[in-house]
């Protein structure tokens, strides 16, 4: 491995970046702000983030990725740019670059994202699935023939998959995780309080109290602040996490049922061997509360927290230079195609 080589977990959510020799180096909200009348870039990741639901309308923040995928090529550039600069501090040689995808990638989302990092100043491009980086992220040998079993739930997607000798037996990709726990909260409150409240707000109760398990369910109150909707005035709200469990385990039920139908489509010999070896999870949205608890009353299977679940696809990404060759089904695709 390179000292120059970087791994790229480009979320929905976040942008983590891992250097060869150093870590994760880089750890900032995939969100970009644009001067709307000169759609030039202001401000890029936490300064960004800071400006979001705050701005004038001369002022355009702009997420990029939207479930898993580029929806905005031109100012995903633009921030894999300043993220460069931020990280390479060698600027003659442009480094090699492997950027984790959801499993359900088209071959046109491929492209797009191999594409888009040439431009931002990569020498090659590299493309993993992102159960196989979790995998190797949180450290599990996936060259042995035993099952194993990935959950990564990051911000706009949840991928499963099943692994076993260097192969992926069978997986799937869904369009439900950390943004849609966001958006259920985001509708409860509204519809039962007639009060809007924004996503950071959301995002914020979900990692503080949220849960989906009925015994870590509390009568205790948090506030939050929001605006009416009939008068348009500031308003404060207390609620509890018990409020929150159903609208949030109806969104874990579409993972679950994911869950199953990969298991089913897994052979005997496999399941058993995760029945020893438990389900991993993995990405920010696998730590709502009680997460692990639920799933493994549900598919009768362990779940568990990899021991860096945030970073863990992260660091698999960057790691997975080493298995350059190694990976089957096509885990690792790469562009020779020259800058220019």
């Amino acid at each position: 491995m390179f000292r120059n080589d970087i791994g790229i977990d480009l979320g929905t959510a976040t942008t983590l970046i891992y250097v060869a020799g150093k870590g994760i180096v880089l750890k900032e909200p995939s969100i970009v702000a644009m001067d709307a009348r000169t759609n030039k870039k202001m401000a890029v990741g936490q300064a960004a983030y800071e400006m979001l639901g705050k701005t004038s309308d001369l002022i355009r923040v702009v997420r990029p990725l939207a479930e898993g995928v580029i929806s905005d090529y031109e100012v995903t550039e633009e921030m894999l740019k300043d993220f460069f600069k931020k990280v390479c501090s060698n600027k003659f040689f442009k480094p090699r670059v492997c950027v984790c995808v959801p499993s359900a990638i088209t071959e046109v989302e491929s492209r797009a994202v191999i594409d888009t990092v040439m431009s931002s100043g990569a020498r090659n491009v590299f493309l993993i699935e992102e159960p196989v980086a979790a995998a190797i992220g949180a450290g599990i040998d996936i060259t042995v023939p035993g099952g194993i079993a990935i959950l990564d739930i990051g911000g706009g997607t949840s991928d499963i998959a099943i692994l076993s000798l260097n192969g992926i037996v069978c997986k799937t990709s869904l369009k439900v995780a950390g943004n849609t726990f966001n958006q259920a909260i985001i509708k409860y409150i509204r519809s039962t309080y007639n009060v809007l409240i924004g996503d950071n707000t959301a995002d914020r109760i979900k990692r503080d109290i949220a849960t989906v398990w009925p015994e870590d369910a509390s009568p205790d109150e948090y506030e939050v602040k929001g605006r009416n909707l009939v008068t348009g005035l500031p308003q404060r709200i207390s609620i509890t996490n018990q409020e929150l469990m159903e609208p949030l385990a109806a969104e874990v039920e579409h993972i679950i049922l994911a869950l199953q139908s990969v298991l089913e489509r897994t052979p005997p010999e496999l399941v058993a061997d995760i029945e020893q070896s438990g389900l991993i999870m993995t990405g920010g949205g696998s730590m709502l509360g009680g997460m692990d608890k639920l799933i493994s009353s549900r598919i009768r299977i362990q779940a568990r927290l990899a021991d860096n679940p945030v970073e863990a696809v992260a660091i698999g990404t960057g790691l997975s230079f080493d298995y350059l060759g190694k990976l089957y089904d096509g885990f690792v695709t790469y562009t020779n195609y020259s800058t220019k």
